[in-house]
């Protein structure tokens, strides 16, 4: 007896009853749970109006990355806001929050005037960070179920010591330019090895900007104070020949 057909017969059947659940689930909820935007944590799902406002959203705030997150993984997003770097800045926002958002225009009114003001505070921050804004591989906010924002940055304490070792080289070594040049791209191409595995990434949060670029400027002397050069890291490059 070929029991190879009857299990394909009960695994399709199976298949086609979950499919059938799963469409069943969606029409009951009046969601979907198709893409949203090119950064999603979870499965999140959004009623129609809400796709549609979520759409504009991002729309009108084209100079911000939102990360729209499943109500199951806030926490997680939340504690992992260091892997989600970005140039711009982060926005880490609930499906619930962009539902309420459609449907609740004071609600709206509200988060969108936090957006606004961060556009303007989030440029001048990096203006007051001069040359440490270098050393933040992302800057992000997020709200809490009261409504109220909160700001982070992800800071690499490793690349502001590194800038200096290397401009302190520069400097030591004006009569030589063009081979200092070339023994500095490849000690640059060395530290970034050395980067991935020091565990130099530190998050920062605050609960204002103003507290961010202080803690932020903290952390990048911090990292200053604490990168003092070892044996091992004057031998890089020391195998290489830097002639012309």
């Amino acid at each position: 007896m070929n029991t190879n057909g009857i299990g394909n017969a009960y695994a399709a059947q199976a298949t086609t009853a979950a499919q059938s659940a799963s469409s069943e689930k969606t029409k009951s909820t009046g969601k979907t749970n198709k893409p949203y935007g090119q950064k999603e944590i979870g499965n999140p799902q959004l009623s129609e109006k809400a796709q549609k406002y979520y759409d504009q959203l991002r729309k009108k705030y084209g100079n911000m990355d939102f990360i729209l997150v499943s109500a199951d993984k806030k926490a997680e997003a939340e504690a992992n806001a260091s892997k989600y770097a970005s140039n711009k800045l982060v926005v880490l926002i609930d499906e619930e929050k962009i539902e309420k958002m459609a449907e609740d225009e004071a609600y709206r009114k509200k988060y969108e005037g936090i957006l606004n003001n961060a556009t303007g505070q989030f440029a001048q921050m990096k203006a007051s960070l001069g040359s440490n804004a270098n050393s933040v591989k992302t800057f992000g906010m997020k709200f809490d179920d009261y409504g109220n924002a909160s700001f982070f940055a992800v800071v690499d304490k490793s690349l502001a010591a590194q800038r200096d070792r290397i401009q302190n080289k520069r400097e030591q070594k004006a009569e030589e330019k063009k081979k200092a040049e070339k023994k500095e791209q490849k000690e640059e191409m060395q530290e970034k090895i050395k980067e991935k595995h020091s565990g130099s990434e530190v998050m920062v949060e605050a609960s204002s900007w103003d507290e961010l670029l202080q803690k932020i400027n903290e952390t990048v002397a911090m990292g200053r104070s604490d990168m003092v050069q070892t044996k091992e890291e004057s031998w890089v490059g020391s195998q290489f020949d830097y002639t012309i």
